[in-house]
């Protein structure tokens, strides 16, 4: 599992993002963008003043879904013809006008969102469930990160155990990742994680989600106003909170770890179907894993000197501790869980031909069994 910052150093972090954040709801009419040698500055005017702010590569990207500029060509513009980047997107913001989120942070905008959107801040979030985190018994924050998309917090629970195999426990825990941006809901994942190697695997099955979408907010008089969280707003976020605390309670539930532990057996006996190099090529034309993922995945599998289901999974997780980012290693761990989680494959039945001059009664394929079925 990959590390990140310590838990003070989240808390820091956070705070200091809170004095200097600032979110807005405006009319795009009252919007300008302007763009030089590949930056580009975006102007909200309110009342008598102009602010301006840089804009980051999530922002430009969430601006021309909303006006339906492919990325590709939006890039380009961005690169090789500025001037019609600005006509564009000032042209729409005009033409078709609409009120937006503006979340800014560090002089740069971060996010042009829905007014509909929730914001569900790291900071309170952190203050809704840590006490409750704190509450479970032997449970304890691995790794925890706050990245310019996402905060997680990987919690394990030392006394929730099973053996995978002789000498290869593993721990069960949970995720909580959330997106102040729009990139995701607010999840609640579970996590396995497998002492030997301090791998980190999560699984898509039994995760809950909450999502970022709240009542309308409407503009007051001017086209533009600082957004603060008023005592309404404080009220229902107070009482969604609540709802994220139970499912941190029961977060950690021993009867479906249990079965993801009946998983992992049962993948210890799935074959790959080919060689090490051709799974993993298929593997990266699948989940899109790039050149260097492909080479980490390729040698902790031939580290692990297993050739199974169990093995690939294995090397995927162990393969996300050196990834280059910490958004992109628990991607490699959800993956990882993908993977233990996909279809168990049906046994190959001979063919008829070979059977007829053997002499040998036919029998069709059949699934292989879970350990609970057997």
């Amino acid at each position: 599992m990959k590390q990140g910052r310590s838990l003070v150093e989240i808390g820091q972090e956070l705070e200091r993002q809170r004095k200097v954040r600032k979110d807005f709801i405006v009319d795009t009419k009252v919007l300008s963008m302007e763009t030089d040698a590949g930056q580009s500055v975006l102007s909200l005017t309110s009342g008598n003043e102009i602010k301006r702010y840089l804009v980051n590569e999530v922002a430009h990207q969430q601006i021309a879904s909303r006006l339906n500029i492919p990325y590709r060509y939006y890039q380009k513009m961005q690169k090789e013809y500025p001037e019609l980047l600005d006509q564009n997107v000032n042209g729409w913001f005009t033409h078709n006008p609409e009120r937006r989120m503006l979340r800014t942070l560090d002089g740069r905008v971060r996010a042009f969102l829905s007014n509909r959107y929730r914001r569900l801040d790291n900071l309170e979030l952190c203050a809704a469930i840590l006490p409750i985190i704190n509450e479970m018994k032997s449970a304890s924050i691995e790794s925890c990160e706050v990245t310019e998309s996402h905060m997680y917090l990987k919690v394990i629970n030392k006394k929730l155990k099973a053996e995978v195999a002789v000498n290869d426990v593993v721990q069960a825990g949970f995720v909580v990742s959330n997106s102040e941006i729009g990139l995701g809901s607010l999840k609640v994942e579970p996590l396995v994680y497998r002492l030997v190697c301090k791998n980190g695997l999560i699984c898509k099955d039994f995760s809950q989600k909450k999502y970022h979408v709240g009542r309308r907010t409407e503009l007051a008089e001017d086209t533009a106003y600082d957004l603060y969280s008023d005592e309404t707003l404080q009220a229902d976020d107070r009482a969604f909170f609540m709802k994220v605390q139970d499912i941190i309670r029961h977060a950690v539930d021993e009867s479906r770890f249990l079965l993801t532990v009946d998983k992992m057996r049962e993948a210890l006996h799935i074959p790959l179907k080919h060689d090490p190099v051709q799974e993993v090529e298929l593997l990266a034309d699948t989940y899109q894993l790039t050149q260097g993922e492909r080479g980490d995945i390729l040698r902790e599998l031939f580290m692990g000197h297993d050739l199974s289901r169990y093995g690939m999974v294995n090397a995927v997780t162990a393969a996300s501790k050196l990834a280059q980012s910490y958004d992109r290693a628990t991607e490699l761990e959800r993956i990882g869980g993908d993977i233990l989680a996909s279809p168990v494959p049906m046994l190959e039945p001979r063919p008829v031909k070979d059977l007829i001059s053997q002499d040998v009664p036919y029998v069709p394929a059949v699934p292989v069994l879970s350990i609970a079925e057997k």
